[in-house]
């Protein structure tokens, strides 16, 4: 039996880049944190990512929200941590191939602009000096000049050890350790027990298995996607650059496999394209086809790509959740369980917001947005996997 213990005043289950920033808020807070992880730090969806910053992929509402406060917060660390995230605030075009497509994204930008997001209108004929290399007759776009990328790796890392908390890796968390009056008392793991009056659940898309050792719910679902990389170029791709059907595959409910568009430079030189989505559980195969869905794709927005040789993919599991929020803030099923998973794919670019109101709670603050569009107890027990 497992008799060594730690004590502190927060676990944070989950070393990916929600799990650093709640751990470098709440340390701030004056909380002492340690992170668990049974991988190594960004070892899971974070590591998988491409580390966009986005608020123009959402609809006004709660999610918008949250990237507003998430990419001030982003904007700070940027300042602070200098160039070692790799923050690049290069903004995002949406672009339409169709009059209709493009009357819809404009009515989307209407609202978001009003709900505090700038917006430029792009015609058809100045799409060019935005993005010299984008494909003839495209309607227009809008462009988003708030979207920014991090290196989701090593922005991590560095919001970690920025943090100061202690790291466990290689401890995978097998129990949630309760009181009599059921209240958490910490986690036990398959190298000891942490000790504390207060569990953050940041394991993304395992925040579901998570959330069951504490005997709730919570209906996080993987959703498969791939990311293909082109070899090194000279910078040709300015800004995020995506198809407006893009914002509709990822408000979509489907289970079945969709691809849109999404093309954009790096500061290290490949090209990244995406994105596809399916939810196929955990299955790791590599799919052909979907790789060459998105090569077809990213071709038709920039034509150049079809002589640049691909080097690699890759894949990983968005944390999916039904109703497209995340789960964000404390479980009242469970006093001192307090969750902060189910991002989807918006999970790097939403977790400095995400870390800041659970560090707030966790420290008896009021938060600065409302956090009931977030409740962990919002769904029906029927809704978990």
């Amino acid at each position: 039996m497992v008799t060594n213990q730690s004590g502190c005043d927060v676990v944070v289950v989950g070393a990916g880049m929600v799990g650093a920033a709640c751990a470098l808020y709440a340390a701030r807070a004056g909380l002492d944190v340690v992170v668990v992880d049974r991988g190594p730090v960004a070892g899971g969806t974070t590591g998988a990512g491409e580390g966009n910053l986005l608020v123009s992929d959402k609809e006004p509402g709660p999610e918008l929200e949250l990237a507003l406060l998430s990419g001030q917060l982003w904007s700070e660390l940027a300042q602070e941590l200098g160039e070692a995230i790799e923050y690049e605030p290069k903004g995002g075009l949406v672009v339409a191939a169709t009059p209709e497509a493009l009357t819809a994204l404009t009515e989307l930008a209407a609202g978001q602009r009003t709900a505090g997001v700038e917006t430029i209108g792009v015609a058809a004929g100045q799409l060019h000096e935005v993005e010299p290399h984008l494909a003839p007759g495209l309607a227009g776009g809008v462009l988003y000049p708030q979207d920014a990328q991090v290196m989701p790796t090593l922005a991590a890392a560095h919001l970690l050890r920025a943090s100061g908390a202690r790291r466990e890796t290689g401890r995978t968390v097998t129990g949630v350790l309760r009181g009599a009056d059921g209240a958490v008392r910490g986690v036990r793991t398959d190298r000891g027990d942490f000790l504390a009056p207060a569990v953050v659940n940041a394991a993304g898309t395992w925040g579901g298995e998570v959330a069951a050792l504490a005997g709730v719910t919570l209906p996080v679902l993987p959703r498969r996607g791939f990311v293909l990389v082109t070899e090194p170029l000279p910078r040709r791709v300015r800004h995020k650059v995506y198809a407006a059907d893009y914002v509709a595959d990822v408000a979509s409910d489907s289970a079945a496999l969709q691809t849109s568009p999404v093309v954009e430079g790096t500061a290290a030189g490949p090209v990244l394209i995406g994105a596809s989505r399916e939810r196929v559980g955990f299955d790791r195969s590599f799919s052909l086809p979907v790789v060459r869905e998105l090569a077809a794709g990213a071709t038709r927005l920039f034509p150049f790509l079809a002589g640049v040789r691909a080097m690699r993919t890759y894949l990983g599991f968005r944390p999916y959740m039904p109703d497209h929020l995340p789960a964000v803030g404390p479980d009242p099923r469970v006093p001192g369980l307090f969750h902060a998973c189910g991002h989807e794919g918006a999970g790097i670019g939403l977790a400095t917001g995400t870390g800041h109101l659970i560090a707030q709670t966790l420290a008896g603050r009021t938060t600065d947005l409302d956090l009931t569009p977030f409740r962990p107890d919002r769904f029906p027990e029927e809704a978990a996997p």
